[in-house]
């Protein structure tokens, strides 16, 4: 009787599994598999098999304009909140525990906020500088990678600090016993040790302000689009299908990515147990 309830429960198991994979994963393969296809939209007749709308693709001029200002502000966004985010882990990680505590919980306001509610907070943000201060702020490139940093460096302290908690205490202090200054510790000791976790924080910063739209498209100007704010006006003045291939290569090359870099975290993982 046991062995019957076991063997049903694990293949409940397997089924509420695969449910949820499927629902995760089949929005994705039908735009991977209609990226291929002249059909006007996705479930539709499949059609023929064409590589059109990715010939076209590199012809949208707009559409590759939005890309290029997606990427600019995602990778430079994504590189500032990464030296923020390690910086104020560090530093949270070696206060008293009193403190501790109220920064930590301060540090993610922007992760448990309403993302409408920090949208208007920087939109508002930047009235008071340019109409109240006088500082020259204006919605554009500059503002949105300021915004953009906000909102992903409290990500970058989540990655990073449980890091942190797992390494050898005494390495920092023996190193500033051996004559290291504390700068020269924290980069040759403590940050090689934090590579993994930090390239982790890049990556999750990275795709938080590729997927952005509401903060982008308050704080934005009417010359300069993401592809956030290209497909959402696309939805409202018949979307074209190039989309459809763009979703396709950016969904390959972050795979790709995380491929490569849970390869590279194994074979680093094998030389550390060798040694």
């Amino acid at each position: 009787m046991k062995k019957k309830s076991a063997s049903v429960w694990l293949v409940a198991r397997w089924i509420i599994i695969l449910a949820v994979l499927i629902a995760i994963y089949l929005p994705l393969i039908m735009i991977i598999l209609y990226s291929f296809s002249t059909a006007r939209s996705v479930g539709g007749d499949f059609g023929s098999f064409t590589f059109a709308l990715y010939e076209n693709l590199f012809k949208n001029d707009n559409l590759l304009a939005a890309t290029k200002n997606t990427l600019i502000i995602g990778l430079v966004s994504a590189f500032i909140s990464t030296i923020l985010g390690t910086t104020a882990a560090i530093g949270i990680h070696y206060m008293r525990r009193k403190v501790k505590g109220v920064v930590e919980t301060s540090s993610q306001i922007t992760v448990v906020n309403a993302e409408i509610v920090t949208a208007m907070g920087f939109f508002l943000l930047m009235l008071f500088l340019r109409e109240t201060v006088g500082l020259p702020v204006n919605k554009g490139m500059v503002w949105l990678i300021i915004a953009h940093t906000v909102i992903t460096t409290p990500y970058v302290i989540l990655t990073v600090s449980p890091r942190l908690k797992q390494l050898n205490p005494n390495l920092l202090e023996a190193s500033m016993d051996l004559g290291a200054g504390p700068m020269r510790s924290l980069l040759t000791v403590m940050l090689p040790q934090l590579a993994g976790a930090m390239v982790s924080g890049f990556a999750l910063a990275f795709t938080l302000s590729l997927d952005d739209f509401v903060v982008t498209s308050l704080n934005t100007s009417a010359n300069i689009d993401t592809i956030s704010t290209y497909v959402y006006a696309g939805l409202r003045h018949n979307l074209k299908n190039d989309i459809r291939a763009l979703s396709t290569i950016i969904f390959v090359i972050v795979l790709a990515v995380l491929i490569a870099f849970n390869i590279m975290k194994d074979k680093k993982a094998k030389q550390q147990k060798l040694k």
